[in-house]
């Protein structure tokens, strides 16, 4: 079994590529991590600066250097002794042109298309006019202007044609251009270009869909296109010919129209999109398509080379993407296991709420470690904080609704705007359900859709896991019954009878397709609805504490008791689960939110602060805006990333106050609020005085130092927790990074090794001394992988973890635990802003001996003892 001991995460695109990866190797090798965790690196859509949007799943991006560059980052890889995991993406693709030859083909080609089955498409959606159609919603204005104004045109390429609008290409179905080429046989007088325009339009139509009329139509078109193409090249008169036709339909919109609504697809204005889209997508970003991972076929044709890597031991893990998008999540990780081995590590990308657990049936090693995040940071803010920082929040901003209330109108909010259309396809199903049940046939489409959104917005978890043929779990049952209880109570004026019928059908109690493929889909729906409501949106609405507020977290919870993170680090002391502070995903880096847990320390210090500040930089302010909640944010946002940048500063609060939704947002922009909030950014990083007062707020707590403090019990608590530690690109120093794309500037390795060979042999107060170049936490970095390799004993699976209790003043400070019997002992201490620990602080080891904290941890706020 591969049983990693620390991964190190890296973000591949154009300006990180394989060989580059592969320079860093002996870097990684020397700082101790055994495997090098990449994002994805199938061929993506051109420039793409993340990865997951695959448009070929059987090559390795040639961006990243192709096949080649990824041999010599394997054999870097082995000569150090390390291995890869690799981050894959089974829930969609990307619409990116002809770069997705699948997709081009389903747009060519319909229903009867090679791929059609591939991707997750209502051919039959609630918008009839779609019917057999798939929506294209890439246009800028309503498709009749844009139609009227020339900005779609025809455009011939050798014997094939397309529709080009901007830097949007779609194909033209063969079948289609019989009109066209016939006319132009009329203009030449000639035979051939007229039997071969007949040819076109025998083709066999887009609803032929049994095999000898896709097979026909994929083979003859093929032909046909050659034959075009090798007689236009060939005439010049007969290519002067169509592309005088071409031209004529350019210039006659009602030409062109006529052309389009013979495609089996409907170009349409981009807002449509949220409303009328006929296939399921990556939350609701349009131009990811979900696929049918749950087909073998699509499944084969997605993991062969990825399986490949694995079988050929170039890669030894994976991290499955968004696991909660797939239809069947046990179906594919099972068929995955099967297919990677059981000694492939592998993990998948889940948020865990409070109270949940990975399912027991999923083969795999755990989670891609969200869960830990939330519990890292969570210990190190104060509780008793909360009162006086939750006044101060409101008192500044003057909002006072619990952020679950926030939570919950922002999915009602997401769910009749960019996730309509997935609502309404619930509703479709849901009509088809009680149609064929003469006791709710009676309820309207309107009290079904209303049903079906007050239960989606009642839900406290991304999703469950009924199976159609499994007996659903007791935990999935309790989760929707509790869901329809809680949506009947919110909805007096519908029946109750209408929410017991569909947390029947949800857990299966009435069977049938149409039931079966409802209870299915609600569970694809939730999950977006969760991400999007709470994670994109609440988030950057409930400004209370930013610390708390990341990926998998709860805002309206201030700070983990040492006891509940005990339980819950003890919960699976064999774990193999990835354990991470910052990733790709976070909204805000380890440090700073390391740095803002401060905060929870000293609310009445802060809200002293931020009405100091708000008082000075109220020149900077245009006509009231931006108003409290924003500057808020920007606040904690200045202290907790410092020294930042105004160009940095500006582009998160442009994406934070879009994401938000309140006075702006991406669909529609308000230009006024944006500028005043990009002037008054801009304004007050400009202003020297508010820039000195900061750096005082900064100084006279020493925030920074507590911050640091703080950056070390996270770094100590993962590296020897349960589980396997992950470093994200950079964060092996102090990292002040924002949310994405701000974590993903360029890392220098360069420095960090030799930052790493100048500190490997200090003691911990020499490297204090250091403490501005990130020296500390590069050395309990390296000393604590070194700890894993030296004594793997100590981390084994059957390790286990207990907790130890502490004693004396300022017990509540200490987090302790042991390992292995006792062999290792982990001592940290919490809530910097006290000062130094008390000397008659102790902790009690496994054996009932107690030795004081002080003596453990030393100069630094954490330490271990090894027998």
């Amino acid at each position: 079994m591969i049983d990693p001991r620390a991964t190190y995460r890296v973000q591949l695109h154009a300006g990180f590529t394989f060989d580059d990866a592969a320079a860093v190797v002996p870097y990684l090798a020397e700082l101790g991590i055994t495997h090098l965790y990449c994002s994805p690196y199938l061929q993506a859509a051109p420039g793409s600066t993340h990865g997951y949007d695959v448009v070929d799943h059987g090559r390795l991006n040639h961006e990243l250097g192709g096949g080649a560059a990824h041999a010599r980052l394997c054999d870097a890889l082995r000569a150090n002794g390390m291995s890869q995991v690799l981050d894959i993406v089974p829930n969609h693709m990307a619409i990116a042109g002809r770069d997705n030859a699948w997709w081009w083909d389903v747009l060519e080609n319909g229903p009867s298309s090679q791929y059609a089955a591939y991707f997750d498409i209502d051919w039959d959606p609630p918008e009839r006019r779609l019917t057999t159609k798939v929506l294209v919603p890439v246009l800028g204005d309503h498709y009749g202007r844009v139609l009227e104004a020339g900005e779609l045109q025809l455009v011939r390429e050798g014997g094939t044609f397309t529709v080009r609008y901007f830097d949007n290409d779609v194909p033209v179905s063969p079948r289609t251009v019989d009109d066209v080429l016939a006319r132009a046989a009329q203009r030449a007088e000639s035979d051939e270009l007229a039997s071969l325009a007949n040819a076109f339009g025998r083709l066999p139509p887009a609803l032929a869909t049994d095999r000898a009329s896709v097979t026909e139509r994929h083979r003859d078109k093929e032909v046909l296109r050659n034959r075009l193409a090798e007689l236009l090249a060939a005439d010049d008169v007969l290519a002067v010919a169509v592309d005088e036709e071409v031209k004529a339909v350019n210039e006659d919109p009602d030409a062109l129209d006529a052309l389009l609504q013979r495609q089996n697809y409907r170009l349409a204005f981009w807002r449509t999109a949220g409303r009328e889209l006929d296939y399921r997508r990556f939350f609701d970003i349009t131009t990811l398509v979900a696929l049918r991972i749950e087909d073998p076929t699509v499944f084969a044709d997605t993991h062969a080379l990825v399986l490949d890597l694995v079988a050929r031991g170039d890669v030894d893990g994976l991290r499955v993407d968004h696991v909660d998008g797939l239809r069947d999540p046990l179906g594919y990780l099972e068929r995955l296991r099967e297919a990677a081995g059981p000694s492939a590590y592998v993990v998948v990308e889940k948020i865990l709420e409070r109270d949940e657990a990975l399912p027991p049936a999923w083969p795999v090693d755990g989670t891609s470690g969200y869960d830990f995040l939330v519990q890292a940071t969570g210990v190190l803010v104060d509780p008793a904080g909360e009162p006086a920082l939750t006044a101060a929040y409101g008192r500044f901003t003057g909002e006072t609704a619990a952020f679950e209330d926030i939570a919950y109108a922002a999915k009602h909010e997401v769910m009749r705007s960019v996730l309509a259309a997935d609502v309404e396809r619930l509703t479709e199903l849901f009509v088809l359900v009680t149609e064929g049940n003469r006791r709710h046939r009676d309820y309207t489409r309107s009290e079904l859709r209303d049903a079906l959104r007050e239960t989606i917005a009642s839900f406290d978890v991304y999703r469950t896991y009924v199976r159609p043929g499994d007996e659903p779990t007791g935990v999935d049952a309790a989760r929707v019954d509790r869901a329809t209880a809680l949506a009947a109570e919110r909805r007096p004026d519908l029946e109750p009878e209408l929410f017991r019928f569909l947390r029947d059908v949800l857990l299966l109690r009435h069977r049938g397709p149409h039931e079966d493929e409802l209870a299915v889909r609600f569970q694809q729906a939730t999950s977006p609805v969760m991400a999007k409501a709470v994670e994109d949106t609440a988030f950057y609405r409930y400004h209370r504490l930013l610390a708390v507020n990341d990926v998998g977290g709860d805002p309206a919870r201030m700070g983990l008791a040492v006891e509940e993170f005990h339980q819950r680090r003890g919960a699976d002391p064999a774990t193999r689960a990835l354990l991470a502070t910052s990733t790709h995903d976070t909204k805000r880096s380890e440090d700073v939110r390391a740095r803002l847990a401060c905060l929870s320390e000293i609310p009445a210090a802060w809200e002293e602060a931020v009405w100091g500040w708000a008082h000075a930089n109220e020149a900077h302010r245009q006509g009231g805006l931006p108003d409290r909640n924003a500057e808020y944010l920007l606040y904690q946002t200045i202290v907790g990333a410092w020294p930042l940048t105004a160009d940095r500063a500006v582009a998160y609060m442009e994406k934070a106050t879009k994401e938000a939704k309140v006075s702006t947002s991406w669909i529609d922009p308000v230009v006024a609020y944006d500028d005043a909030v990009r002037a008054f950014t801009s304004a007050v990083l400009a202003d020297e005085s508010f820039v000195e007062s900061v750096e005082a707020f900064l100084a006279e707590h020493r925030v920074v130092e507590a911050g640091r403090w703080n950056s070390l019990v996270q770094a100590v608590v993962k590296l020897t927790s349960p589980g396997v530690p992950d470093v994200y690109q950079g964060t092996e120093l102090w990292d002040l990074s924002l949310v994405d794309p701000d974590n993903r500037r360029p890392v220098d390795y360069g420095a960090r090794r030799r930052l790493l060979r100048e500190i490997r042999d200090l003691d911990a107060g020499a490297v204090l001394e250091r403490a501005e170049t990130g020296a500390p936490k590069l050395w309990l970095v390296e000393r604590l992988l070194r700890l894993r390799r030296e004594r793997q004993e100590l981390f084994a699976r059957d390790a286990g973890y207990e907790p130890l209790a502490a004693t004396g003043p300022g017990a509540d400070r200490v987090l302790a635990f042991a390992r292995a019997g006792g062999r290792l002992v982990v001592v940290a201490v919490r809530f910097p802003m006290r000062g130094a620990v008390d000397p008659a602080s102790m902790v009690v080891l496994p054996g009932g001996e107690s030795v004081a904290v002080a003596g453990v941890v030393g100069p630094l706020p954490v330490g271990w003892l090894v027998r």
